[in-house]
Formats: structure tokens, sequence, C-alpha cells
């Protein structure tokens, strides 16, 4: 990449005038997964939808807080099948004595480091299936709780001045607590880090099968 390539691609990124931020995007146009939880269905629902990432702030050195919005491309390794999910990817935020319940979010924090021709982008959610309660004999659970991250690795295509997704690294890890007031134990916890198909794993690296562009907007 020519240094002049460099800097017009950094100007698009983040237009800093005094003090103020315009804020530029990168979207990938697709379709909303038609199963919204099952990170393993990437079957696109007839639904339109964007994946986009918009700068808030140029921190420095190649830093950049991004707001992310519509959700983020969901794929099995090396499959063409490609849906955004909007659900798992943004997630749930809440605090019991204000919000009474947690809601869904539409947007959430992302961050990037760009270094001129290579784009990592690190996003983290709480999904939640709000399923707490109590039954009978003072049993009760609290939600099953999922923390997410992405990393999405990108590069930049030159000629098109647009980022190709490479890979993304995927994890999920799982929460969750049972009990009852009457017992001596009086609640068990599970704590995860990882967890996916079977109880404990590794974070999965996904490769698309097809090609998923990011263009600037």
């Amino acid at each position: 990449m020519t240094k002049i390539m460099k800097i017009h691609t950094v100007a698009l990124f983040a237009v800093l005038f005094s003090g103020n931020i315009f804020a530029v995007s990168i979207v990938y146009n697709g379709f909303k997964c038609q199963n919204t939880v099952n990170s393993n269905d990437a079957t696109p629902a007839a639904i339109q939808t964007q994946s986009r990432f918009e700068v808030i702030e140029d921190v420095g050195d190649g830093v950049f807080r991004l707001k992310l919005t519509g959700g983020l491309p969901r794929f099995t390794d090396n499959s063409p099948t490609v849906c955004i999910d909007s659900d798992t990817a943004l997630g749930f935020s809440g605090i019991g004595e204000v919000d009474v319940m947690p809601r869904q979010l539409n947007a959430i924090d992302a961050t990037a480091y760009y270094n001129g021709q290579d784009l990592m982008i690190t996003v983290n959610s709480i999904n939640s299936d709000l399923s707490s309660g109590r039954s009978t004999f003072s049993r009760f659970t609290t939600s099953l709780v999922f923390p997410i991250s992405n990393t999405l690795i990108l590069k930049q295509d030159s000629q098109s001045s647009s980022f190709k997704l490479k890979k993304i690294i995927h994890n999920r890890g799982f929460v969750h607590t049972s009990g009852a007031t009457n017992s001596t134990i009086p609640f068990f916890e599970t704590v995860l880090p990882s967890f996916g198909d079977s109880g404990q794993d590794k974070p999965i690296i996904l490769t698309p099968g097809s090609a998923i562009q990011y263009v600037f907007e």
C-alpha cells in the first residue's frame, strides 16, 4: 500500500475538526439470522439488515472507539452461508434497581486497531435467556447468562476501499446459579470461561467461505 493510500484510509476513518469527530462507518449488507440464538445456524431470514461499525473516537496510535449496530456476520467455518446476528452479538444490559429486567441493546461499543492495512475489531456482549424464577420448596434459578467475545480480523482491499473479513475469533462463556433458600448449601454457581457444544470448549476460529466486505459509508 502506498503512503498516500494509507493516509487516505486513516482520514476516512475519522476526521477531527475543532475537537469534534465527524464519524464515518464501514458497513456489511446482508440478512438477519432466522435462528436468533444458535450460533451454528447461519440460515438467513428474508429481512435485510446491516452490520455497521461507526467511528466515535480516534484514541491515537491506530486505536479507535466504534459503535456497532445491526449485529455481526454469523457463519460456520468455511461455509458460504452467512446471516447477521443481531441478538447475541449485541446482547443485553440492565441494572435490577433501575431497569427491573435487562433490555436488549440495539447498539454496543467496540474497539478497533488499524495499522494502515489490517483492521482488528473486538466486541464484547452479554446474552441472557431471561429465565430467572422461583419454584416450589424455595428453589430458585437465575437466567442463563452468556458472556460473548468476538474478534474480527479484516484486511484492507485497496482496489475497492473496503475491508474483507478474514477471520472471526468467537468465544462464549457461561454463568448460572441455582439453589434453595431452605438448604444448608444455599446455592450452586456454574462459571465456565468457554462454553459451547461440549461443555467446556476452546474459543472458535472461523473463516468465512464467501466474501464478506465492509465498505465505507
